[in-house]
């Protein structure tokens, strides 16, 4: 967030807590471009939050997951990611295609670390990068409008036990969970 960026809200609560001159220092470490040690994290990572809001500003957030490097940094300014089957709602996606704007977080909970972007998406069903992710539905590409690290140190410790069965994997097909088997939804 740019220092002028900051609106009457933040600020109240910024004068409130004593925080206005520290909240004007952290904001310039924002920028709309990635350096080496954010490449890092974004590749290594295989899971990410990420926030939409409808047509009408009402805002979701949802978890995305899969292997590490499923998330791509293209450049120094775009990230690319899959979209791939999930409860048929399209409420993330079909966000996108109305309000392009997303957040997206990511959280390295062995590394403790965290990484906040901001930017506009465009989805592409034609991607270059579709034939690169077995069983993606389409590619989501985010140019960056704002990237900064965030406080890490209220973030829990925890190490990865299992990936889901239900990750794309070349040579096998997903198998579908048993809730899309349910009867009721099958109406």
């Amino acid at each position: 967030m740019k220092v002028h960026d900051y609106h009457s809200g933040n600020r109240q609560l910024q004068e409130k807590f004593g925080t206005r001159n520290l909240a004007d220092k952290m904001a310039k470490r924002a920028s709309e471009t990635l350096g080496a040690n954010e490449r890092e994290m974004i590749e290594a990572a295989n899971m990410f939050f990420l926030a939409t809001c409808d047509d009408r500003g009402l805002p979701t957030c949802s978890y995305k997951g899969g292997d590490p490097g499923f998330i791509r940094v293209l450049d120094e300014g775009t990230i690319a990611f899959p979209n791939y089957d999930g409860n048929g709602k399209y409420q993330s996606m079909g966000n996108l295609l109305q309000n392009p704007n997303l957040g997206i977080l990511f959280v390295d909970f062995e590394g403790q670390q965290r990484l906040r972007l901001q930017g506009v998406a465009s989805i592409d069903d034609n991607d270059p990068l579709l034939g690169e992710y077995h069983e993606a539905q389409f590619i989501v590409r985010v140019r960056i409008t704002e990237s900064y690290r965030n406080c890490p140190r209220y973030i829990h410790k925890y190490r990865m036990v299992e990936t889901s069965e239900y990750v794309p994997q070349i040579g096998r097909e997903t198998p579908q969970p048993e809730w899309k088997s349910n009867p009721d939804l099958q109406k």
